[in-house]
């Protein structure tokens, strides 16, 4: 059973990529994916998915590129890690739709709070493309803004590591991991699992609670949903 009602996943694009690189999409993984939100969206969890887009672009290919042009890429990457994923649940019988920040109505449909809080609230799942529609700004902190605006009990962060750490620890042996940590010292600390933005918003906007926890499995997602203490707990 479940102890969260509504929740924003952060899902990054290479959830749905090969592990060993050199495609965009690996149909187990993206399988995998699926089956855990139908699973996850049968324990009673209303789940609205952040998109990432890193399996398909991966920002600037030179100095000289407009950043602004580079995130807009990014964010066209996102909606079509969406439309993928929106594939393969429907496949499965789920009720799900596309949301995308920016305006492109042959393909998804405009993202109002309004609409993807309906969306949730019957049984649905929402796939939060395009990022914030604004440059500059992470998909962690479009995750942020999400649970802000639908009232979620919380962010699901998955990273490539079991936890929020007081340094990285793929590169310090001695990196602590920190089970139990709070908004404000994760931005005075510089702690890098997610942007100081998203961190800032989640303070300031009343999100209660951000869970960080390795997605190298992900059932962890299942797991952290019905209570299971694992991974890094941020809070106010």
């Amino acid at each position: 059973m479940a102890i969260y009602r509504r929740i924003i996943l952060k899902l990054s694009g290479e959830t749905l990529s090969p592990l060993s690189g050199g495609a965009c999409y690996d149909p187990d993984r993206v399988a995998q994916a699926a089956d855990m939100l139908v699973k996850l969206t049968g324990m009673g969890v209303q789940a609205g998915v952040v998109l990432g887009g890193g399996n398909i672009w991966r920002g600037r290919f030179s100095r000289d590129m407009n950043p602004v042009n580079a995130d807009q890429m990014g964010m066209l990457a996102t909606v079509m890690n969406a439309l993928c994923l929106q594939d393969a649940l429907e496949r499965r019988g789920i009720n799900c739709v596309a949301f995308s920040a920016q305006e492109m109505n042959r393909f998804t449909r405009l993202y109002t709070a309004r609409e993807a809080d309906r969306c949730l609230a019957e049984g649905g799942v929402a796939l939060l493309s395009g990022g914030t529609g604004n440059p500059f700004f992470t998909t962690d902190t479009g995750a942020a803004l999400r649970a802000a605006e639908l009232g979620a009990d919380a962010v699901f962060k998955g990273t490539t590591v079991d936890g929020v750490y007081d340094s990285d620890p793929r590169t310090n042996p001695n990196a602590r991991l920190l089970t139990d940590i709070t908004y404000a010292q994760c931005i005075r600390q510089g702690l890098k699992v997610m942007d100081a933005t998203a961190f800032q918003l989640c303070m300031e906007r009343g999100v209660k609670a951000i869970r960080v926890f390795s997605m190298d499995d992900l059932n962890n997602v299942l797991r952290v949903a019905a209570g299971e203490n694992i991974g890094s707990l941020v809070h106010a």
